[in-house]
């Protein structure tokens, strides 16, 4: 390590990273000497500070200094705000992992690769409930499906906990400046602009919540059709007129993006909700032009498939509309599918690039989520809700001050981690018990560990529940009814063969483990 560095001008930006640091690392040392090693290596500070002086000096001026902000911080708001990070939560409705980078070569995500260049990978993230309203109630609450009680998409999370304090809210109510655009909770409300917020829940988790609708030109579409004959109305796909702000998510980026700039210095928690890929799968027709029609070829189960239980996928009548697809109504599909997450990708670009304008990274905490996996043919299946490895596992990436990027880790990790590792950045003590654990660890390590296992829940109305736990290795599923499904990853990983009757040691052992689970419950 150099004894003397060249000197360099502290700039307010470098000031208030370094003082949230040290915030950090004062609880941990008694606000004594810096320690030479944690996130950030002291020379990294010493070179960010950039005195000039010997390292010895240096280290002790520093620590000096820093006590007298941290002690000015009880009178100073403007000093205090330094300490806190921006949080920037970004979600994509119904965007699945594919697999690696989320999106294979064939999907054009460049905006992703961005994110994961700068941020933190999970390729092994799994959601507590594959359905929007339960998937998105349980993260933003910290809690499992089974505790909140929410299993489906006609009951918002207030009803069931209303005295419950959600991530943004804890935000909200130590000074941060919170705002949502987009689908940050379900869009439940109809066309009741006042049940609408109730819904986003303005007010408690938001200063303020916007929802957005395609303009006139936005829904005109060039060419489109629904490819189940009307039977389901959602199952509809059109390359549009327009431009990208003719649609909800191009609103959606420019209204993140203003709200970004017009708070400049003030610490904010921004929630940045995108509507795509979802149904219905239209998308501006420069998305479809990027997937020449016959270029994609979706997914074709194999003979030997073991036959799935008819409430565990193919129920009702989405499994009797899609049994009836052709190739090509399945390659339609699949078009509009990839189309709707590049067209979600080139807004995301733009919100990216508000960061890098003004120059946020370093003071920002993103997590970048999936609200759930999804089928694009797998099992004749065009949906989440089930407990395969397609629906149950999301995409997660976070990119956090301190931390390095580029890393991508197959570490497990539940949506119930998100609460408490962002509280856990931005210094903030949980205000209840969460069901999950800060990855702060393993964004430090990408080889670290904070779980063995992921849960997640389905329910098939009152009578009928199955619960699944993912560990490394095993994928086991078990059926209120005493049924059960056990996939080995290792041989397995499309999870095609049940091996339960091959496995009885296995199969106990799990199902000792889901038992521990909170019972289920929707209330």
């Amino acid at each position: 390590m150099p004894s003397s560095l060249p000197e360099k001008r502290p700039t307010a930006q470098t000031l208030k990273i370094l003082l949230r640091h040290y915030l950090q690392w004062s609880t941990k040392c008694n606000f004594g000497v810096f320690p030479a090693t944690d996130q950030l290596s002291f020379l990294q500070l010493y070179r960010a500070f950039g005195f000039g002086l010997k390292e010895k000096t240096a280290r002790r001026r520093f620590s000096a200094s820093m006590r007298l902000l941290v002690l000015l911080l009880s009178v100073c708001p403007l000093l205090a705000a330094f300490a806190k990070p921006n949080v920037l939560l970004i979600t994509a409705d119904d965007l699945r992992d594919f697999g690696g980078a989320f999106t294979k070569d064939f999907v054009k995500t460049p905006h992703l690769n961005r994110l994961r260049a700068r941020g933190t990978t999970f390729e092994r993230a799994y959601v507590q409930y594959p359905v929007c309203n339960p998937s998105r109630s349980s993260m933003m609450a910290g809690l499992r499906a089974e505790q909140t009680g929410i299993v489906g998409n006609d009951i918002p999370l207030r009803k069931t906990m209303p005295e419950i304090v959600t991530l943004p809210q804890l935000c909200k109510d130590a000074g941060w400046q919170s705002h949502a655009f987009g689908k940050l909770y379900h869009l439940g409300g109809g066309k009741n602009a006042e049940a609408k917020q109730r819904w986003m829940d303005a007010g408690r988790s938001w200063h303020t919540a916007q929802a957005f609708e395609a303009t006139k030109a936005g829904r005109k579409m060039l060419e489109g059709r629904d490819v189940t004959g009307g039977a389901l109305k959602w199952c509809q796909w059109g390359a549009a007129d327009g431009t990208d702000d003719d649609q909800p998510d191009g609103q959606i980026a420019a209204a993140t993006v203003a709200m970004i700039e017009k708070l400049g210095d003030t610490p904010w928690f921004i929630g940045c909700g995108f509507m795509k890929p979802h149904d219905p799968f239209i998308a501006p027709k420069k998305y479809f032009d990027l997937y020449p029609p016959g270029s994609l070829k979706p997914w074709s189960d194999p003979a030997d498939m073991t036959a799935a239980r008819k409430e565990s996928v193919g129920f009702g009548d989405y499994g009797e509309a899609f049994a009836k697809f052709t190739t090509q109504e399945w390659q339609e599909l699949f078009r509009a599918y990839c189309a709707g997450t590049s067209f979600m990708d080139a807004q995301l670009g733009r919100v990216l690039d508000a960061l890098d304008k003004h120059q946020l990274w370093e003071n920002t905490i993103v997590v970048f989520v999936g609200d759930h996996g999804y089928h694009t043919g797998e099992r004749q299946w065009w949906n989440k809700n089930t407990l395969f490895e397609r629906s149950c596992r999301a995409p997660l990436i976070i990119a956090a001050p301190g931390m390095k990027g580029g890393q991508t880790t197959r570490s497990l990790a539940e949506f119930v981690d998100v609460y408490p590792t962002v509280a856990d950045f931005c210094g903030l003590k949980m205000p209840h018990t969460a069901a999950g654990a800060s990855l702060r660890p393993v964004l430090a390590d990408p080889t670290a560990s904070i779980k063995d296992a992921a849960f997640t829940l389905v329910t098939r109305g009152e009578k009928l529940h199955g619960q699944s736990i993912r560990t490394a290795r095993w994928r086991f599923t078990r059926w209120s009814d005493g049924q059960t499904e056990l996939y080995d990853h290792e041989t397995d990983p499309e999870e095609l063969h049940d091996v339960s009757a091959q496995n009885a040691d296995v199969t106990a052992e799990l199902t000792s483990r889901i038992l521990k689970l909170p019972p289920v419950s929707s209330r």
